[in-house]
Parts: structure tokens; C-alpha cells; sequence
């Protein structure tokens, strides 16, 4: 890995091809300075990643030798077993295919666009190579910038990693023609499984249910409308191409229908380069129960059993666990052999997953989609089989047969997956960025899966299992992370900063392993569903698996109950935390947002009062007294005008690292985050100091400091918006403007649509009236709290 001090240089060097001569350098990289001619090129080439150990000389600029990789040599003669590839190159963001392939002695080479300069994925790698700007479409969905960087750094196969263009069989074609093994499956099952239309009529021939619906190829608007008044109201229309929720709509009705499909069309289109849609009856309390298979190319085709992904918010994962809860072995048996048979009816190869809809209702489950590509849960299912399913990918792209058979196939305990994202859940899971100021997280216990021992092989009934929870399983809590502190989160991609992964004897185990890490699991820049996740694991319809798709909907006054008031503890703490700060550092550098300084009386005694507020506009001024009757003991009387003021006596507190403090019989992790140095300072939150405070059951309370009355009055309070105002919610690209200057609309009207980490919002009039200004365009990437519309009210 490229230490901390080079990181700034990682895009300015290039990778040199060596020699094949000697043969201590017959593993090596070395790296220089490009000339003006290569950094004009079209493909920037990037840098090896190395650790600075063993440097040795420079000579003539050019540092020696930075790292070799062993290579694991299998001897043929006593085996069949074909020999791995040398070198692989990685098409996407996901960093979690260089471990497996490091391990195995396979060197590993990125590619990233101009904002990932940094990544973890690209710090990961041997070697990585610059194939664009930030947007997908000018780098990571770049086929010949990925064959480009293929033909530079020697790689012999690619790894597609878990989107762009993982599913593209194109993408496999030209690899293909190039030379180039694609570690994925045959381009044939990707274009039958890639189409939801011609999978389900594939399934329908295999005898695998499927949902009823129209899979035409006619798109015509009406048509559409019309299959789905046959269908019967409520249904979903569905991209055929692609995942993740992209192009899906659920319509209650007529009324909803044309919107909606034009919605569907435009975000498909986006996503999948494809606006060809289905229509299916909305089954109303589904749950999303997934099955991993795998198959070789000697015809060996296995399940490693079923993944429930039933929670979900904007049609997107955000928990995950193996196996599915409350599935009798039939049950599980009849899954795992209906997914079987999907992939073999088109011949695949590689690692894939048959998604199923389960109706809670009837019990009867129905083939969905099949993703022909690693799933981004698949730790879940390594968790309970203690299996390496890159290794298993890496194996059969070789031409090996798959390392067990099916009735060999662990099935140990229970793991879940939470999906860390930056979003707001208590504002409709909105997408956030921005830099990562402070990340704290939980000791991992494991970098991969536990070690599992393989069954003896019992031909009867393979498929028809039961979870082993009586064999000892020591807890396991698995984290992959994709950013690290000062990591800036973009717009461009998915929000996704981490994910958490906890293994237990049973259910019930996993889960307070689960619930423990996101305890741990702290972050100040941007809003996260942590604490959502968090509440959500401690749920008990939760922990009774009484999951469906609909259930964030269904228990969401339990899962987002009123935000309480900040307990005086908690707001002393705040408090103790700015006093001894100050205290701590130089008389110039104290915060201008403290209301008093401390004052001294009869020589032993020091007295401060701190000012503090919520986190939303117009919070009621909270004021904390202070005395220090010893060097680290305190009064504290704290005044809330919401609730009872409290005192406290000889309170023991003091500071044990500049982000924590004890007191209270506890230690309390508090967080300064400054306001942006050019902003001036006004009323709005975001405009002063703000303390985030984490409680030791890892909820985080947000307290700002506001600023004094000198402070404002050299400010101004730039950011009082009219009542017909719209504001950017977040950093997004414009996708439409729907009216102009002039026009009159209606409250609830769609004025403009953005999109944000690869989702579309529609911001809506919130009054009836006239349009004043318009303060956007299309295709213009806005900043957070940029005013787009402005409306003037109606008169009546």
C-alpha cells in the first residue's frame, strides 16, 4: 500500500515496464515521473502501490524495487488443477477482490476516475490506472479504457466487480476478442439473464415460477397502461436491464401510471443505457429471499444457500442475512433446487445469484431476476460456509471444478450484513456527501469468514438442510470498508461507506454481535444510517424475522420515534468538553462561539458559562454553568427551557485524548466540527461550531454552539430563505427544470428533478404561485442549500 506521504503524488506517477531479463526483476514495478508527452495521454497511467519498506538505492531518479509478490506455483504433474492467473485487473470501485486475489499470490491492478485518485480500491491494488473524469460514464463504464489498461499493465483476465459493467456482455464479448478472460459468466447467460422479459419466459420453460406480468417487447405507452389494467392494480413496472431498485416504480393506480413510467424509463435509461420496461402484479407483503449458486465449466452447478435481503428503503438493501429466517428444510430444499435449475437452463458459469419474491401471505415463492455477478452481500454467505467465494470465482475462471460438492457445503450459524450509507433517514434516506472529518469503528475479530469444517458428503437429499447452530462458533464481526477518515464522499456514486458483517451460533447471537459494532461504529461529516441501523437491529419484529420489503414502512413510528430532548448528563458533558478544551489550549486559539470566558473569584474558584443548542433552526438557547472547585472536579447547573434545570456536584471530569472526555462514571466521545471558514456566521446551524456527542450506546446527539451577538452582527443572517424557496437538499446534478419565470403552478407541482448518487429526487411546490426565478439548468451540478426555484404566493 502507498504510505500516507506519497498519497499526494499518486496520480503524477506511471508505471514503467521492465525488463524480462533478470530475474530480480522479473515480479517488480518500478515507478517515475511521466514525461509532458505520457501525462497528455489519454489514459493516464497510475501508480504501483507498495509499501516503503525495502527501497534500497535511487538511482537516476528512479526508486528500485518497492515489493514482489510470491506466486503459488501447483505442481500439474500430480494434478489437473490448472494453475491461477498471474496478474488481474479489477473493473470497478469495490476493493474487496484484492485480498483474495493477494492470497493466492495474484497480482492485482485498479483503475479509478479522477476523484478516486485515493481510494482505498486503488490504494489496494499493485497497480492502478487513471481512465477519466468522475463520471461513470467517461471512465468506470469505459470499455476501452478498461482493455487499454488490461494491454499496459499485462493483465490476463478481469474481475468485474459488483456493477458498472458486471453485467455487460458486451463488455465480456470484447474481453473475449481482446484475449482476456472475463471472471464472470458466458456473455449468452448474461444477455438471457440480463433481460428480466426473457429470463422469466427462460424460467417459465424450466419450471420456475415466476410472477405474473407482461414481458413484452412492446413499449408503447399504452400498451403498458393496458397490460397493466389487465394485471389488476397494484403493480410494479421494472427495468428489464440492471438492479439495485434503478428504474422501479410500484403504481396504486391508473391515475399514477404515466408518471410513473416515464420516471422508471428515464432513471433506467441513465442506469442501464436500456428504458425497456415490465410490468408485474405488486405482490403486497413480500420479502426478498436471494439464492447464491455457483457453477464450473464442467456442468458442477451448487447453491450455497439463501440470503434474506427483505429490508429495504428506495428499493435498496440495507440489511442483509443468511440464511433467510423461518424457512423449513423443504422450503429451503425447493429454493435452493429451483435456483439450481435457472442456471442451468442457461448453461452458466461463475458466480451468481437467483433473486426470489416470497408472498408471506401464501407461502409460494416466484423467480424474480437472476444477477450474474458477485453480489454485494456475499459476506453473509462466506460468513455461514466458510467459504472465499473470489477464490471460488478465481478457481473456476481458471478452469478448475468447483472445490466442493453440494452436500459438502457448510451450513454453520447465522451472519448478518448492515450496509453503512451516507444518507439521512429522517429525510426520506436522502444521499448525503462530503468529507469524512471523524471515523471511529468496531475491532474487527475477522478479515474474511471463519474457519468452517465441510461436511461428509451425504448424496441424499443434499439441498434438504438445517443451520447447524449446536457446533461452538465463537462470534465474528467482519468490516469492509470503503473510505477512511479525511475521504471525501461524492456524488457521483453510490453512498455506500462501509459495510459490517457479524457471524453468531444462531440468530439471535449475530445480532447483538451486530448491534454491539454499530455501537462502535462512529462518524462525523456526513449524516449516516447508523443509528437507523442500529434501532432497526434492536427492533422486535426485527428479532422475531418477521421481515418483508415493506417493513420500514410498516413499523416506522417504532423505527424513527421523536427525537428526545438531550439529557442534562449529556449536556453537561458538552459542556465540561468545551471548558476543558479551552482550558487546554493557547489564550488565541479559544472558540469565538463561547459565550463567557472563565472568571475567577476569591483566588481558587473559576466560573463559565457555556451556551449551547440544538441542531435545528430556532432551538431555544440552553445555558450550562460551571464551577471548578478543584483541578478536575466541577458545579455544573445546567438550564433548559424545555425541561427542569438540574445541578450537579463534584463532578470528577477531564480530558484523556483531545476527542474524549470522562466524566459521568463514563467516556464520551465528543467531536468539534467548525463551520466552513468563508461562511458567515448567522442563525443557521450550519454556520457555527457544532459538538457531536456519542453516547456509550453509540446514539449521537448534535449540540451547536451559537454564536454571540457581536459575532452575528458582523455576519448577517445570509440564509433566511422565503417560504416559497427550493433548496438543493443535497449536492446534485440537474435532471430537468419543469417550469420557467412566469408560470403559474399548484402546490405539489414537480418544479425540478436531480439526481444524487445514481437516485432521482423531484423537488415539489410547496405553495401555489408564481414562478420568480430559476436558479438552475439542466445538467448543472448544484451544491447542498443552493436555491433552485423561487416562488412567490398566490394572492387571493
Amino acid at each position: 500500500m502507498i504510505p500516507s506521504t506519497n498519497r499526494s503524488a499518486a496520480k503524477s506517477l506511471c508505471r514503467v515496464p521492465i525488463q524480462t531479463g533478470s530475474r530480480a526483476l522479473s515480479n517488480a514495478v518500478i515507478v517515475q515521473r511521466p514525461s509532458a508527452s505520457a501525462r497528455a495521454r489519454p489514459l493516464a497511467l497510475g501508480t504501483t502501490r507498495t509499501a516503503p519498506r525495502n527501497r534500497g538505492p535511487v538511482v537516476q531518479g528512479i526508486p528500485s524495487i518497492r515489493r514482489r509478490l510470491a506466486t503459488t506455483v501447483h505442481d500439474l504433474s500430480v494434478s489437473n488443477r490448472k494453475p491461477h492467473f498471474e496478474k488481474i485487473l479489477v473493473a470497478n470501485r469495490c476493493h474487496s477482490i484484492y485480498h483474495p486475489a493477494k492470497k493466492l499470490g495474484i497480482k492485482t491492478v485498479a483503475v479509478y476516475s479522477d476523484v478516486d485518485a485515493t481510494s482505498l480500491h486503488v490504494l489496494e491494488a499493485d497497480e492502478a490506472y487513471c481512465i477519466g473524469p468522475a463520471p461513470s460514464i467517461d471512465s468506470y463504464l469505459r470499455m476501452d479504457k478498461i482493455i487499454e489498461a488490461c494491454r499496459e499493465s499485462g493483465a490476463q483476465a478481469v474481475h468485474p466487480g459488483y456493477g458498472f459493467l458486471s453485467e455487460n456482455a458486451r463488455f465480456a464479448e470484447r474481453l473475449a476478442e481482446e484475449g482476456i478472460v472475463f471472471i464472470g459468466p458466458p456473455s449468452s447467460a448474461i444477455v438471457s439473464m440480463g433481460s428480466k422479459s426473457e429470463s422469466k419466459n427462460i424460467m417459465l420453460a424450466a419450471r420456475v415460477p415466476c410472477v405474473p406480468g407482461y414481458h413484452g417487447t412492446d413499449q408503447d405507452p399504452q400498451r403498458l397502461f393496458s397490460e397493466a389494467e389487465k394485471i389488476g392494480y397494484p403493480v410494479l413496472i421494472k427495468a428489464i436491464h440492471g438492479g439495485g431498485g434503478k428504474g422501479m416504480r410500484v403504481v396504486a393506480g391508473p391515475g399514477e401510471f404515466m408518471d410513473a413510467l416515464e420516471s422508471a424509463k428515464r432513471e433506467s435509461l441513465k442506469a442501464f443505457g436500456n428504458d425497456s420496461v415490465l410490468v408485474e402484479k405488486y405482490i403486497q407483503r413480500p420479502r426478498h429471499v436471494e439464492v447464491q449458486v455457483f457453477a464450473d465449466t464442467m456442468g458442477g452447478v451448487v447453491s450455497l444457500w439463501e440470503r434474506d435481503c427483505s429490508v429495504q428503503r428506495r428499493n435498496q438493501k440495507i440489511i442483509e442475512e443468511a440464511p433467510a429466517p423461518g424457512l423449513s428444510p423443504e422450503l429451503r430444499a425447493d429454493l435452493s433446487d429451483k435456483a439450481i435449475a435457472a442456471a442451468r437452463a442457461v448453461n452458466y458459469v461463475g458466480a451468481g445469484t437467483v433473486e426470489f419474491i416470497f408472498d408471506n401471505d401464501t407461502q409460494k415463492f416466484y423467480f424474480m431476476e437472476m444477477n450474474t455477478r458477485l453480489q454485494v452481500e456475499h459476506p453473509v454467505t462466506e460468513m455461514i460456509t466458510g467459504l472465499d467465494l473470489v477464490e471460488w470465482q478465481l478457481e473456476v475462471a481458471a478452469g478448475n471444478p468447483l472445490p466442493l460438492s453440494q452436500p459438502a457445503i457448510p451450513l454453520v450459524g447465522h451472519a448478518f450484513e448492515a450496509r453503512i450509507y451516507a444518507e439521512n433517514p429522517r429525510n426520506n434516506f436522502l444521499p448525503d456527501s462530503g468529507t469524512l472529518l471523524y471515523l471511529s469503528t468496531p475491532n474487527a475479530t475477522h478479515t474474511f469468514a471463519p474457519s468452517l469444517t465441510p461436511l461428509t458428503p451425504n448424496e441424499s437429499e443434499p439441498t434438504r438442510r438445517t443451520p447447524d447452530t449446536q457446533s461452538p462458533v465463537t462470534p465474528a464481526l467482519r468490516l469492509e470498508q470503503g473510505f477512511t477518515q479525511g475521504a471525501q464522499i461524492g456524488v457521483f456514486y453510490d453512498p455506500m461507506i462501509a459495510k459490517l458483517v457479524a457471524h453468531g451460533r444462531d440468530r439471535n447471537e449475530a445480532l447483538r454481535v451486530l448491534r454491539r459494532g454499530l455501537e462502535d461504529y462512529k462518524v462525523v461529516g456526513v449524516s449516516t444510517n447508523v443509528e437507523f441501523l442500529r434501532t432497526l437491529a434492536g427492533n422486535e419484529a426485527f428479532i422475531r424475522g418477521d421481515v418483508e420489503t415493506g417493513f420500514i414502512k410498516k413499523h416506522h413510528a417504532e423505527l424513527f420515534p421523536p427525537v428526545s430532548e438531550p439529557s442534562p448528563e449529556l449536556l453537561a458533558q458538552a459542556a465540561l468538553y468545551i471548558a476543558l478544551r479551552d482550558a487546554s489550549a493557547p489564550s488565541n486559539s479559544q472558540s469565538p462561539w463561547t459565550s463567557l470566558g472563565a472568571r475567577r473569584f476569591n483566588g481558587d474558584v473559576y466560573e463559565r458559562t457555556v451556551t449551547l443548542s440544538k441542531d435545528e433552526a430556532s432551538a431555544p438557547l440552553i445555558s450550562v454553568k460551571l464551577q471548578r472547585t478543584s483541578p478536575s472536579h466541577f458545579n455544573v447547573t445546567v438550564q433548559n427551557p424545555s425541561s427542569p434545570a438540574a445541578t450537579f456536584t463534584s463532578v470528577p471530569a477531564r480530558l484523556t485524548s483531545p476527542t474524549t472526555l470522562a466524566a459521568f462514571s463514563q467516556y464520551t466521545t465528543i467531536i468539534s466540527q467548525l463551520p466552513p471558514p468563508a461562511l458567515p456566521a448567522s442563525s443557521s446551524p450550519n454556520t457555527v461550531e457544532r459538538l457531536h456527542v456519542f453516547s456509550s450506546e453509540g446514539s449521537k446527539t448534535t449540540l451547536v454552539l451559537p454564536a454571540p451577538s457581536w459575532l452575528l452582527s458582523l455576519g448577517g443572517d445570509v440564509l433566511v430563505a422565503s417560504k416559497g424557496a427550493l433548496r438543493a437538499p443535497m449536492p446534485s446534478l440537474v435532471v430537468e427544470v419543469k417550469v420557467n419565470v412566469g408560470d403559474k403552478v399548484e402546490k405539489g407541482q414537480a418544479v425540478v428533478v436531480l439526481e444524487s448518487m445514481k437516485t432521482e429526487t423531484v423537488l415539489r411546490a410547496e405553495i401555489a404561485g408564481v414562478v420568480t426565478a430559476v436558479g438552475c439548468t439542466k445538467g448543472e451540478m448544484v451544491e447542498e442549500g443552493r436555491e433552485l426555484v423561487d416562488i412567490d404566493a398566490e394572492t387571493p
